[in-house]
């Protein structure tokens, strides 16, 4: 499969969170379509929920096993691998068997329980690298993902652009 494939170009893109099946299924067709025009390999993104809000009545999930449903059904439908974040260990449990990549958001790149929970699922573990944090220091992540014998590891900058 090319998720393993080192030496592949690919596109991580879609919603920050789950809102609905309608706006992930606009999305992911429309990605779909650009990506297979160009011969890129595209990963769905969308958060099942988003645990780091700034304000406490910012939206968060539309219901656990409702936006987990809706990522399953994304990925049935248009036969394009997932990738949602995990915010903490229990997570991890919930995601893997919808799942193909499990992210660890910037601002957990050094949580170890975290770490290691999203290792021990077998899962492509996607860790982005956090502002405050070196580039070189980001090899103790990975080193603790690789502790549990789980070589799957893909270390993320963040760059973001705004389509509009």
């Amino acid at each position: 499969m090319w998720l393993n494939n080192n030496n592949s170009f690919f596109l991580i893109a879609g919603p920050c969170v789950v809102e609905s099946k309608e706006i992930c299924f606009e999305i992911a067709e429309h990605l779909v379509a650009i990506t297979t025009e160009l011969k890129i390999p595209f990963i769905f993104k969308a958060s099942f929920k988003k645990a780091n809000r700034s304000k406490l009545d910012s939206f968060t999930t539309i219901g656990e096993e409702k936006a987990l449903q809706i990522l399953a059904d994304v990925k049935s439908h248009f036969n394009i691998p997932i990738l949602t974040d995990v915010h903490e260990t229990t997570d991890c449990d919930k995601v893997k068997d919808i799942v193909d990549i499990i992210q660890i958001p910037a601002f957990l790149c050094r949580q170890t329980e975290l770490l290691l929970a999203a290792a021990k699922t077998g899962k492509i573990v996607n860790i982005k690298k956090g502002q405050f944090i070196s580039a070189e220091m980001m090899q103790f992540a990975a080193e603790k993902v690789a502790s549990t014998g789980n070589k799957n590891i893909w270390l993320t900058e963040r760059y973001s652009i705004w389509l509009q």
